[in-house]
């Protein structure tokens, strides 16, 4: 996993360029959702339910980072 550190108006050129493709595979699909998310945690009022996130991880013995990035895997944006 690659940790990237960008300006706002380098994401914004990035998301562009991303849309402007033409047909993009489950990989950049994924890319570009995960670039919309990318300031979530950045948002003052974002939270995360943590009482279900903990709950969960420890049903399924994983992490809660799992979880959260299960659950972000499964938004419609």
């Amino acid at each position: 996993m690659w940790v990237v550190r960008m300006s706002d108006k380098q994401l914004e050129v990035l998301r562009a360029l991303l849309r402007s493709e033409e047909h993009l595979g489950p990989a950049l699909q994924g890319a570009v959702e995960a670039l919309d998310l990318a300031r979530w945690d950045d948002l003052p009022e974002a939270h995360l339910p943590w009482d279900e996130i903990e709950t969960v991880a420890r049903r399924q013995g994983i992490s809660e980072a799992d979880v959260i990035w299960d659950l972000a895997g499964k938004r419609n944006i």
